[in-house]
């Protein structure tokens, strides 16, 4: 699979980071392109005193990078996760606004109904949130809020985080060792 990770200017970089070490060692997983925002670099880079790097399977590209072969519908990308992701970010692409590749790729997950994943990180919600989250939802997507669960009984933040993280992974269906919903 190759996976596009959109990180906005959200708070929640740890769900990012988390994210992209189980993907990274995921071996269904043989792409992942990166996308981050201006402000996601800045809050990334402030929360987790480090910065997304580029590895094996990991490619870094510009916020403006219309060329990205992912900006196009014949580019090759099976699923989209926007993780954190903004209010804003939400809004512009509900809206259809494709300002930025992060923008201009969600739509193009949406016209070509690949998966396209918005991990929102905002609350509480506010009446536009929510009719923008059912205007994409009603447009193919999927809105997984940040919200980590306690099933697991989790020791840490990590695993707290992590709760998130492998709902992700189960909603592309993508093999993990991490908690089983209803299994445990």
């Amino acid at each position: 699979m190759k996976i596009l990770i959109a990180i906005t200017g959200a708070s929640g970089s740890i769900y990012a980071q988390r994210l992209l070490l189980n993907l990274e060692n995921s071996p269904k997983i043989d792409k992942i392109s990166v996308v981050l925002s201006k402000n996601a670099i800045k809050i990334y880079e402030s929360e987790l005193k480090t910065t997304v790097k580029e590895t094996k399977k990991i490619q870094i590209f510009e916020a403006q990078d219309f060329t990205a072969p992912f900006a196009s519908g014949s580019g090759e990308c099976d699923a989209m996760i926007i993780c954190p992701c903004s209010a804003g970010s939400l809004g512009r692409i509900a809206s259809g606004v494709s300002d930025s590749l992060i923008t201009r790729a969600a739509d193009v997950m949406l016209k070509e109904r690949r998966p396209l994943i918005l991990v929102l990180r905002e609350t509480p919600y506010n009446l536009i949130h929510i009719k923008n989250m059912e205007t994409l939802t009603l447009a193919g997507a999927i809105i997984c809020p940040a919200c980590p669960s306690f099933y697991s009984n989790p020791q840490n933040i990590t695993q707290l985080v992590d709760t998130v993280v492998l709902r992700i992974l189960d909603i592309l269906k993508i093999p993990n060792d991490g908690f089983k919903w209803g299994k445990n």
